[in-house]
Formats: C-alpha cells, sequence, structure tokens
C-alpha cells in the first residue's frame, strides 16, 4: 500500500490495539463509525486491503483533530529533502576546501589524497556487488547509520507529554520501524551517494580552482619503484581518462625524467595531470554515485507506493470480523456416523459467534454412513459456505480408508470454493462422549488427539478438539479463537 495509507493504517492499529473502549482519544464508538464508513465505501465482500485503508482513512477523520502530533506525522512528506541537501552540500564543501593533490603548488603523481577518495570508492563497490550477490562484508548497519536512516526517511512520532497514549506510541514506533526499513535503507543509500558524488565533484571544483590561482608542478617520489613501475602503474589508473580526453600520458622515459631527488622540487607543468585526476574521480566517483543515488532513489519511491504491511493473524481477524459484521456468515456442519445433538450444535453456534458474528447461520447435514464416505456428495454442498465444519467423535479410531477419505474430500471442496480468505474446512473433534467414557484418563486422550493429529496433518486439515455439552464455554470460545488465528497465520502482508 502506499506509504500515506501505510501511516495511517499503523497508526488506527495501535490505537485498536491500546486504547480501551472510554478511551477520548479512540472509543468504541469511534471505532464502530469507521468499521461501518468502511463498508459502506469498499463493501463487505471487498479484499482484506481495501477494508483496512478504507477504516484507517476514515478513523483518521476523527483521530487528527484530537491528536495533533499523530496528524502531522502522518501528513508529513514523504521523503525529506532538507537532510540530503544538507549532506550534499557538506560533502561538496569538504570537497572543495580538501588539498585533493597534496602540498600547495607541488603535485606527488602517486600520492596525492585523491587516490584515497577514489579507493574507498572501490571498496564501496566491491561491498554493494558482494550484497548483490547475497554475499556479506560486514554487519549490518551501526546505530549511527540507523539515525540517518530515520533522519532521511519518516520517523515514527514521539508520544506528547503527560499523553494517554503513549502505549499506542510505542507500539506504533515498533511496527513502523520494521514496515518502513527497506524503505528508509533505499533512502539513505541515495543520500549518501549524493554525499559521495557531491564530494568528488567537489574535489574537481578545487583542483581547477586552485589551479587557476597557484602554479602547481608535477613529480613523484619513492623509495620502492622504479620508472617502469610507475609507468605501468599510472597508465592503470590514468588511462581510461587519457583515452577519453585525449591527453597523452608520457612514455617510460617521460615518466623517468619526472622522477625528484630527496629534497628537489617539482618543474613539470601540472595541467594535463589536473585534467586527468579530475576527470578519473568524475569516472570512478561522481558518475556511478550518481545512478546509485537513482537506483536506490527509484527503489525507494517504489517502496513507498507499494510499502509491505504485516498484519498478525489476529488483528485480520479482527478487521475481516468488521468487515462482515452485517453479513451473514453461513456455516455447513458435516457429520460424519451420527449428527450432533441440538445442545452440542447451540454450543458450537454460540463458539463461534464471537469470531464470526451474530449474523451466523449453521446448515446441519444429514450424517455419512459408514462406508459411503466416497458417495455422500459435497461440492454443492460446501462451496461458498464461510465455513465447513467436519464433525467427528473422538471415540470414534481414525482410519484413512474411512475418515481419511471424507477428509480429503471435505479440504478438496472447500478449498476449491474459498474465493476470499474467509472461507475455511474446519476437523472438529468434539470431546463429549471420550470424556464421560475416559474421565479422568489424559494420557488415553492425548493418544487419541495425537492420532486424530496425524491423520488430519496428512490432508492439510487443522483439528480443533472441543467438549460442546461439558466444559466452560469461554473455553470454547477461546479454542475457537485459536483456531482461526493459527489457520490465518502467518501473518499476511499487504502492499
Amino acid at each position: 500500500m502506499r506509504e500515506h495509507d501505510a501511516r495511517k493504517v499503523r497508526a488506527v492499529q495501535a490505537f485498536d490495539a491500546t486504547c480501551p473502549a472510554d478511551h477520548p482519544l479512540w472509543t468504541a464508538e469511534d471505532r464502530a463509525w469507521a468499521s461501518r464508513v468502511a463498508r459502506d465505501e469498499v463493501g463487505s465482500d471487498a479484499p482484506a486491503h481495501d477494508f483496512i485503508v478504507a477504516r484507517a482513512r476514515a478513523a483518521m477523520q476523527r483521530l487528527a483533530p484530537r491528536d495533533a502530533r499523530l496528524a502531522q506525522w502522518v501528513d508529513a512528506p514523504a521523503a525529506r529533502g532538507t537532510p540530503v541537501a544538507l549532506i550534499v552540500g557538506l560533502a561538496l564543501a569538504a570537497g572543495v576546501l580538501a588539498p585533493a593533490l597534496g602540498a600547495l603548488e607541488s603535485i606527488d603523481l602517486l600520492a596525492p589524497p585523491v587516490w584515497a577518495v577514489v579507493a574507498w570508492n572501490g571498496l564501496v563497490y566491491l561491498v554493494l556487488a558482494l550484497r548483490l550477490f547475497g554475499g556479506r562484508l560486514f554487519t549490518p548497519p551501526s546505530a549511527l547509520a540507523r539515525w540517518l536512516a530515520r533522519w532521511t526517511g519518516t520517523p515514527a512520532p514521539v508520544a506528547p507529554r503527560r499523553s494517554g497514549s503513549a502505549e499506542a506510541y510505542k507500539m506504533l514506533a515498533a511496527q513502523w520501524a520494521r514496515d518502513a526499513a527497506p524503505m528508509a535503507g533505499s533512502r539513505l543509500a541515495r543520500a549518501l551517494h549524493l554525499g559521495a558524488a557531491a564530494l568528488g565533484a567537489g574535489l574537481v571544483a578545487g583542483l581547477y580552482l586552485r589551479g587557476v590561482v597557484f602554479d602547481f608542478r608535477a613529480g613523484w617520489q619513492s623509495t620502492f619503484l622504479d620508472a617502469p613501475q610507475v609507468h605501468t602503474l599510472l597508465s592503470t589508473l590514468l588511462g581510461p581518462a587519457s583515452v577519453l580526453s585525449g591527453i597523452a600520458l608520457p612514455d617510460r622515459d617521460g615518466v623517468a625524467a619526472l622522477r625528484l631527488a630527496a629534497g628537489e622540487a617539482a618543474r613539470a607543468p601540472a595541467a594535463a595531470w589536473i585534467h586527468l585526476y579530475a576527470l578519473t574521480v568524475a569516472l570512478t566517483v561522481v558518475l556511478p554515485r550518481l545512478l546509485l543515488a537513482l537506483a536506490s532513489g527509484l527503489r525507494a519511491g517504489h517502496l513507498s507506493r507499494r510499502l509491505a504491511v504485516e498484519f498478525d493473524a489476529a488483528y485480520l481477524q479482527a478487521m475481516r470480523r468488521e468487515q462482515g459484521s452485517h453479513r451473514p456468515q453461513h456455516v455447513v456442519v458435516l457429520p460424519h456416523v451420527q449428527a450432533p445433538s441440538a445442545q452440542a450444535t447451540l454450543a458450537l453456534r454460540a463458539a463461534l459467534v464471537p469470531t464470526l458474528g451474530e449474523a451466523l447461520h449453521i446448515e446441519l447435514l444429514a450424517p455419512v454412513p459408514f462406508g459411503q464416505e466416497d458417495e455422500t456428495p459435497l461440492d454443492g454442498a460446501v462451496r461458498g459456505k464461510s465455513l465447513a465444519v467436519l464433525w467427528f467423535d473422538l471415540t470414534a479410531t481414525p482410519e484413512a480408508e474411512q475418515q481419511g477419505r471424507l477428509m480429503a474430500r471435505v479440504a478438496q471442496a472447500a478449498r476449491a470454493g474459498a474465493a476470499e480468505a474467509r472461507m475455511w474446512p474446519m476437523l472438529l473433534l468434539d470431546e463429549t462422549a471420550f470424556g464421560r467414557r475416559f474421565a479422568g484418563d489424559r494420557e488415553r486422550r492425548g493418544q487419541r488427539r495425537e492420532a486424530w493429529r496425524t491423520l488430519a496433518q496428512a490432508y492439510g486439515l487443522r483439528p480443533l478438539f472441543v467438549e460442546l455439552e461439558s466444559g466452560e464455554a469461554a473455553a470454547r470460545e477461546q479454542a475457537v479463537a485459536r483456531w482461526f488465528e493459527a489457520e490465518a497465520a502467518p501473518a499476511a502482508a499487504i502492499s
């Protein structure tokens, strides 16, 4: 989703999760109103992405006037240009002021400081190449780099003093740091590449500015290198600039003539060498860094338009319930061998209501006789439903030839008709009769559960073990809610 919408979504999610129903900034009435507006805008059958974004936009209509700092953060520019301009300006000034060629009026061809800049950029290119192909040369960004990323990106807001929403801001900061990390990293890379290009451009400008004022002379001296080796070195380093500029490099004899004795002052004119050094810096620093800055800027722009926002299963389920709270939820129950009692059916409905909403309709099909698992028609009965419940009694011994075949058919029919993520096949194991027969025998119950779980996993189903005619209603509701959360996991990412 777009960065601006992502900020709204994360802000509203944080207030949803941390503010009680009577919180002055975000009440239960506010939440219901935002959900209602979003449903009216996108409909109850729209993709989850559309509903979540529409709800966040509506919610900010009430949150923004009540929390000026939150509104300011949400509406802040997508990228911060001032820090980038400051980095570029400082780098340019440093390049102009730096003595790129060494001491005034004298150039040591083997040791001007400009080679340090070229070497550093070469190391950066090597690191980037290794990272591109999956290599690692150093640890993740330091605290300084993380601070720069926040500075050049859009950091999460800080809760105002004496605020009753400190927890919401804390949650928002953590979530936004995770969401925006790739985008902030690209923005940081763009700023640093622009800064490096500006430093190189400043060095080039400084070369010519000093060349106007001072009469530079060139030469070289070395303890370990002789003229042929220096000729080879300079030809390699300055060769591309020589080819592009048409400025010929001296031959070996010419390089030998430039050698300086100890304490001897350079005598050869340095204009041609300044041109070669300037063009080398442009080719190895300025141009590559500008291209890298362009690539990083394009990636940052793409990420700001399609920011991946991950939601945990619980929040995603809550939003789906909000979206479909006025849309009837149709549940079909297919028992095996024997029909559940009226009490068990009512208990199942009560356990499903907190997750699927009050507008819930349960359709109880005739039991599938033992041995006829392949003969009962399922496609028409299962498809199009919100939930398909395959009902077994835990006292039955799970067998692939009977229960397994029915599981496979229900899973296939249910998933073939699941046009949206709100439709699931549920394998329900009613433990009521088993608990009455083997009361207190936890080991036997554990073994039977494991046998059913193993068979269910073979068909991609997740079993739900509940006692529908005994036990506490709250425990059944929690078990159902956990089942839906597990089915919705891993966290969904919306971009």
